[in-house]
């Protein structure tokens, strides 16, 4: 029975390396040469060129012309598999609900709908905040904190009739503003109002990427003027740090470029 339980292990340890090998592939973004995964792996160029051939040999690598290695076809259909069944919702229902039961902050969800941003989730805090949103609730792209995380971080083309609308509507709105409100969000990565939505309330709001950088979530956290400030200085940045764990989570980043 030793010997049995020698095998398992060297088994089981030989899994392990194999998956080293491919996640040093998986940082790199492309074809790489043997060397380069050599210093990535940490291993000898002979036993990283065994683990090499045999994860070939299974298609979870390829060798193009050059004799570089990148993932193969394999490693591929097994992201998207996985990528398939990211409940991106579940996920971050988890993470903030238990960001505001430590901390005590109320935080909305929202999605990008056809009509505007619209609230799909809301948690609670201590005390709770007297408001008239509520879930299904449609926000301004413009002029609220959640809606101009969406405006900074999904494509333009998804927004155009939603901001000539409200630069219409708009006192102190135009091109240029809308441009350099872009910018500043993005510089900064949230957005932030105070009042301009609901009289009394101040809003902070951070982006859950999806795996093209896009928003696909934002969440935002609401306060009371005058008594949540202090609450806000601890809170917000462990919002920010929430919503890029639920980026990672579900294989999201932020823009590259």
């Amino acid at each position: 029975m030793p010997g049995t339980k020698v095998k398992k292990r060297a088994g089981i340890q030989s899994v392990e390396i194999g998956m080293r090998v491919l996640d040093t592939l998986a940082t790199f973004g492309g074809a790489r040469p043997l060397a380069a995964i050599v210093k990535g792996c940490g291993l000898s160029p002979s036993q990283t060129h065994r683990y090499l051939a045999s994860l070939t040999e299974a298609e979870m690598v390829k060798q193009d012309a050059n004799g570089d290695y990148d993932l193969g076809p394999a490693a591929l259909r097994l992201g998207l598999s996985a990528l398939s069944r990211i409940d991106v919702f579940r996920i971050a229902d988890e993470k903030l609900a238990a960001f505001s039961n430590e901390t005590g902050a109320t935080v909305l969800v929202a999605a990008l709908g056809p009509a505007g941003p619209i609230i799909v989730r809301w948690h609670v805090g201590r005390p709770p905040i007297v408001t008239s949103l509520g879930l299904g609730s449609l926000l301004s792209v413009l002029h609220s904190a959640t809606g101009q995380i969406f405006l900074a971080y999904r494509p333009e083309r998804e927004l155009e009739a939603l901001i000539a609308a409200e630069v219409v509507q708009s006192q102190s709105m135009n091109g240029d503003a809308v441009e350099k409100l872009k910018e500043k969000i993005r510089r900064e990565g949230k957005a932030e109002v105070g009042g301009t939505l609901i009289p009394g309330l101040n809003a902070k709001a951070y982006p859950i990427f999806d795996l093209q950088g896009h928003a696909i979530l934002a969440a935002t956290l609401v306060e009371a003027a005058g008594r949540g400030e202090q609450t806000s200085k601890k809170a917000a940045p462990k919002l920010r740090a929430v919503c890029e764990e639920i980026s990672l989570a579900v294989g999201g980043h932020p823009p590259t470029d």
